[in-house]
C-alpha cells in the first residue's frame, strides 16, 4: 500500500477547532451530547431527543463494533505515520510530560497541516520540554516561536493553561476529559478527549474534521454535520466505537484514516480497512448496478426509508445523489460565508545608516483581537469616507518615530492576505530616512530592528509578505518618488478597491500635515 506524504490531510482539526471555539462559553462536559449556544441548550436537546434516528445510521450489534475496531487498529499498526508527537507519547513515562506533549501537538494541529506542524512542534518541545518551562516563558517568546503558524491565540492560551497547571494545580495535569475541559483555558471537548485518551488511556471518543468525514461515510450521514442533531450523533458514535483497551491508538487511527485514506476529494476506498462496513461504499456499489433486484417502490433492506423525508441524518430530500461524487456525497458541505474585505495602508520606515546596520520600525498590536501582541509595520485602516490616507499614515508614523522630514511615500505594491474571517488588502509603502540623524530609541510599544532581527521577530505571515514586497525594490528607490514612477495613463491597470481609496495618495506630504 502506498503511504501518503506527511502533509496529507490538510487542516485535520478544522471541525474540532471551530467547535472548541464555540465551546469556550460553556465548560460543562457532556459525554454524548454536543454543547449548544447559551440559552438554547434545553430547547435543542429536546428537539434532538425527539428526532427519529434510523438503525441504518447506527451499528447493528457489538460484533460489528468489534470488527470495526479490530480492522482499524490492525491497519493503523501497519500504516501509521512516524510523527514526533506520537514518538513522545509512546516513549514518555511521566504522565504529566506525556499529556503536555500531546496537548501541544493537538493545539498546533488545529487548522494547520501536519507537514507544517512538525518543524514548529520540534522547536517548541526543544525550547520548552515541560509545563514548567512554558509557564516561565514570556508571551513575547511564545509569539516569536509561533510566528507563521497562524491562529495566534492558540499559543497564548496554551501558555495560559501551562501557567494555571503550574501555579494552581501543583504541576499536575487534569487526567480526565471532563476535568481537562473544565479547568484548562482554550481546551474544548475534542482536545480534552484527545489528551485524556492518548496520554491517560481514558475511553473518551473524539470528533475532529477527519473523524466527521469517516463516520459520515461509514454510516451514510448526509445531513449537515455542523447541526446540533448530527453533531450529537457523531459524538455518540465516536464514544460507542472507541476501543477501551487502546483508546488513544483508536482515536489516532480514526483521524489517520480520514487524513490519509478517507480524504475529502480523492478517497482511496480500495485501501480502506473498514470498506466492508461502509454504508457510503455500499451505496456506490448499488448505484453501479444498473438493474435493481427490488421492485419499484419497495425500499432496499440496506436503504434508510427512502423518499419519506423523515430521517434527519440522510441527505436532504432537496439534494439528490450525485453519481459522479461517489462516497464524497458524504458528508454534506455546510455553506460558508465569504470573508469580509478590509483595506489597510502600511509603511516600512527604514533608517539605512543606523548604528549596527539599517533598521526598520515595528510597533506592537493590542493585547487582544486579531494578531494580538504581534509586531507589525505602522499601519492604518482605510475607509472610503475616512481621513485622507496620506495624513492618517504620516500621523501614525510620527506617533511612533517623532517629527519626520518633508518627504514622499513610495507605493511599492499590494499584499492580499486572508485570515479565517477577513480578507485584508495591504497597500504597501516605503519611506527611507536619508541624511537624517539616526534614531535608535523607540517609545514603549515600538522597536527599531535590523532586517535579520525582523525575520526572527514575532511577526505575522502577512507582515513577512509585506516586507518581501519592500525587499524586492533596490535600495534607494524609496526616495524622490514621483507619480510617474508607478504608472502612466496608458499602462496603469484598473485600480483595486484598496487602490481606489488611495487615489490621491501619490503626492508630497509635509511633516507638518495635520
Amino acid at each position: 500500500m502506498r503511504k501518503p506524504q506527511a502533509g496529507a490531510g490538510s487542516g485535520r482539526r478544522k471541525q474540532a477547532a471551530s467547535q472548541e471555539g464555540r465551546e469556550q462559553h460553556s465548560r460543562r462536559s457532556r459525554q454524548a451530547k454536543p454543547l449548544a449556544p447559551d440559552g438554547l441548550a434545553g430547547q435543542q436537546e429536546e428537539e434532538v431527543s425527539q428526532a427519529p434516528i434510523s438503525p441504518y445510521h447506527l451499528f447493528r450489534d457489538t460484533a460489528e463494533i468489534i470488527a470495526f475496531r479490530g480492522s482499524l487498529l490492525s491497519w493503523y499498526d501497519r500504516e501509521k505515520r512516524d510523527l514526533p508527537w506520537r514518538r513522545r507519547a509512546e516513549d514518555e513515562v511521566d504522565l504529566n510530560r506525556r499529556a503536555y506533549a500531546v496537548w501541544v501537538s493537538e493545539v498546533m494541529l488545529q487548522q494547520t497541516q501536519v507537514a507544517t506542524v512538525i518543524n514548529y512542534y520540534t522547536r517548541w518541545m526543544q525550547k520548552w520540554p515541560t509545563l514548567q518551562d512554558l509557564a516561565s516563558a514570556s508571551l513575547e517568546e511564545v509569539n516569536q516561536l509561533w510566528a507563521g503558524l497562524g491562529y495566534y491565540s492558540r499559543g497564548r492560551r496554551l501558555q495560559e493553561g501551562a501557567q494555571k497547571v503550574v501555579e494552581e494545580l501543583g504541576g499536575h495535569m487534569p487526567c480526565t476529559a471532563e476535568t481537562l475541559q473544565k479547568l484548562l483555558p482554550g481546551v474544548g471537548r475534542y482536545t480534552a478527549g484527545a489528551i485524556a485518551s492518548i496520554a491517560f488511556g481514558q475511553a473518551a471518543g473524539v470528533v475532529d474534521g477527519n473523524v466527521v468525514r469517516v463516520l459520515c461515510r461509514v454510516r451514510a450521514v448526509g445531513a449537515d454535520p455542523s447541526s446540533t442533531l448530527v453533531s450529537q450523533q457523531l459524538w455518540s458514535l465516536a464514544q460507542q466505537l472507541v476501543d477501551p483497551a487502546r483508546p488513544g491508538d483508536f482515536n489516532q487511527a480514526a483521524m489517520e484514516l480520514g487524513a490519509t485514506v478517507c480524504t475529502p476529494q480523492h478517497p482511496l476506498c480500495s485501501s480502506c480497512p473498514v470498506q466492508s462496513l461502509c454504508r457510503a461504499h455500499q451505496r456506490v456499489m448499488r448505484e453501479q448496478l444498473s438493474a435493481s433486484q427490488s421492485p419499484p417502490g419497495i425500499p432496499d433492506v440496506e436503504e434508510c426509508a427512502p423518499n419519506t423525508g423523515r430521517c434527519q441524518l440522510c441527505l436532504p430530500h432537496t439534494e439528490s445523489w450525485n453519481h459522479t461524487l461517489g462516497v464524497t456525497n458524504f458528508p454534506r458541505k455546510p455553506s460558508r460565508r465569504p470573508p469580509r474585505e478590509e483595506s489597510s495602508a502600511t509603511c516600512i520606515l527604514e533608517q539605512p545608516r543606523a548604528p549596527g546596520g539599517a533598521r526598520v520600525l515595528l510597533v506592537q498590536r493590542p493585547s487582544s483581537g486579531l494578531l494580538a501582541g504581534l509586531w507589525e509595520f505602522p499601519t492604518v485602516s482605510l475607509e472610503p469616507s475616512g481621513q485622507h490616507p496620506s495624513k492618517a499614515l504620516l500621523q501614525e508614523l510620527q506617533n511612533w518615530a517623532g517629527p519626520l522630514p518633508a518627504t514622499y511615500l513610495q507605493h511599492l505594491g499590494e499584499v492580499v492576505h486572508t485570515f479565517s474571517h477577513i480578507k485584508l488588502t495591504y497597500q504597501v509603502y516605503g519611506l527611507v530616512l536619508e541624511g537624517q540623524t539616526s534614531v535608535t530609541a523607540a517609545p514603549p510599544g515600538a522597536r527599531w530592528l535590523t532586517r535579520e532581527e525582523f525575520h526572527t521577530a514575532a511577526v505575522s505571515t502577512a507582515m513577512k509578505k509585506v516586507f518581501r514586497v519592500y525587499e524586492a525594490h533596490q535600495p534607494g528607490t524609496c526616495r524622490g518618488f514621483k507619480r510617474s514612477q508607478v504608472s502612466t495613463p496608458s499602462t496603469r491597470k484598473k485600480p483595486s478597491r484598496g487602490q481606489q481609496v488611495l487615489d490621491n495618495y501619490f503626492q508630497p506630504v509635509s511633516s507638518t500635515a495635520q
